[in-house]
C-alpha cells in the first residue's frame, strides 16, 4: 500500500474511533430519554433488537459464521455465552445508573477499568507488576477509599462497571470472532428470555413499548441500532490504527459521559469527590506512562482498545 493510501486509511481509522467513543460516551444521554421506563425492560429491549439489527447486517454480508458458533461446542462458544452474562450485567447496572441520576459513577467505572484490566492479569495471568503499575494501582485504590468517604458507602456502581466489563474484555481477547459475529453469538445466548419477558410485560399490558408515545416507541426501537452503530465504528477503525493510538481513545467515553453529567444531566461534583476523580486520572496518566514506556523499549502495542459492545 502506497504512504499516501495508509496516511488515508489511518485518518479514517481515527475518525472512526472517535466516532465510535463518542458514541459510547453519549450513551447516557439516550437511556436518560427512557429514565420512565424500568432498567431491566430497557435491557430486554437492548438485547432483543441488538440481535435483530447484528444478524441482519450480516445477513446482507452473506456471513452465517455466528451460527457456527452458536451450535458447536467449543471454547469460544463458552467464552461467549460467559460474555454474554457479564455484558447483560453490565448493560443492566449501567443503564440503571444512567436512569437514576448516576452518570458520573457511571463514569468511574470506565475509568477505572483499565486499572482492573491490570489487576485481572496479575490475578487469573499471574502476570509480574512493574513500579509504575503498581503505582497506578495504588492511586486506584485510594481513589476509591476517597470516593467511598464522600459518596458514605462503597462506589459500587463503578466497581461493578469496571469488573464486568473487564472480565468481559478478558474473555472477548480469547475468541478470535469478529465484533459483529461475536455481538449475535452473545445476544442470540439471551434473546430466548428477553424475547419471552417482553412477551409477558405485552400480555399483561405492563410494557413500556406501545404505552408511552411515538418517541418512546422510537428509541426503545432504536437501541439495537445504538448498539451496533458504535460497534462497527470501532472494528473498522481497529482494522485501521495502531492499537496504542486506539488505546487512548478509549478514555474518551468516560471523559464524554462525565461531561455530559455534569453540563447536561446537573450532577454534583463536590470538591471531595472530585479528589478521587482526579487520583484516577493521575492512575491512568501513570499507566499510560508505562505503556508508552514499555511500547518504546520492546516496539510491542500494549494498550488495548476497550470496546463496549
Amino acid at each position: 500500500m502506497q504512504e499516501a493510501d495508509q496516511r488515508q486509511e489511518q485518518r479514517v481509522g481515527t475518525l472512526a474511533g472517535l466516532a465510535a467513543y463518542s458514541m459510547w460516551g453519549l450513551f447516557p444521554l439516550v437511556f436518560h430519554q427512557l429514565r420512565e421506563v424500568a432498567a431491566m425492560e430497557i435491557l430486554l429491549h437492548r438485547i432483543t433488537w441488538s440481535f435483530v439489527v447484528v444478524v441482519a447486517l450480516l445477513e446482507l454480508r452473506r456471513d452465517r459464521t455466528w451460527l457456527g458458533v452458536l451450535r458447536r461446542a467449543s471454547p469460544n462458544r463458552h467464552r461467549l455465552v460467559l460474555a454474554a452474562l457479564l455484558i447483560s450485567i453490565n448493560w443492566l447496572v449501567y443503564v440503571w445508573a444512567v436512569t437514576d441520576g448516576q452518570v458520573l459513577q457511571a463514569a468511574l467505572g470506565y475509568y477505572i477499568n483499565p486499572l482492573i484490566t491490570v489487576a485481572l492479569g496479575v490475578v487469573v495471568l499471574g502476570e509480574q507488576l512493574r513500579r509504575l503499575q503498581l503505582l497506578a494501582l495504588v492511586l486506584g485504590l485510594a481513589s476509591v477509599v476517597v470516593l467511598t468517604v464522600a459518596y458514605g458507602q462503597v462506589p459500587w456502581i463503578s466497581l461493578v462497571l469496571a469488573c464486568s466489563f473487564g472480565g468481559y474484555g478478558y474473555l472477548k481477547k480469547a475468541v478470535r470472532v469478529s465484533a459483529p459475529t461475536s455481538l449475535a453469538v452473545e445476544t442470540a445466548v439471551l434473546v430466548p428470555v428477553a424475547a419471552v419477558a417482553l412477551s409477558v410485560l405485552a400480555v399483561r399490558g405492563d410494557g413500556a413499548l406501545g404505552t408511552g408515545g411515538l418517541d418512546r416507541d422510537a428509541l426503545l426501537l432504536s437501541l439495537g441500532a445504538v448498539t451496533a452503530t458504535p460497534l462497527l465504528l470501532f472494528a473498522a477503525s481497529a482494522r485501521r490504527i495502531p492499537l496504542t493510538h486506539l488505546g487512548l481513545l478509549q478514555y474518551l467515553t468516560p471523559t464524554v459521559q462525565f461531561l455530559c453529567a455534569v453540563t447536561i444531566l446537573g450532577e454534583e461534583l463536590p470538591a471531595d469527590r472530585l479528589v478521587g476523580f482526579v487520583l484516577v486520572w493521575v492512575a491512568l496518566m501513570v499507566l499510560a506512562l508505562d505503556a508508552f514506556d514499555r511500547n518504546r523499549r520492546r516496539r510491542d502495542p500494549v494498550l488495548e482498545p476497550v470496546e463496549l459492545a
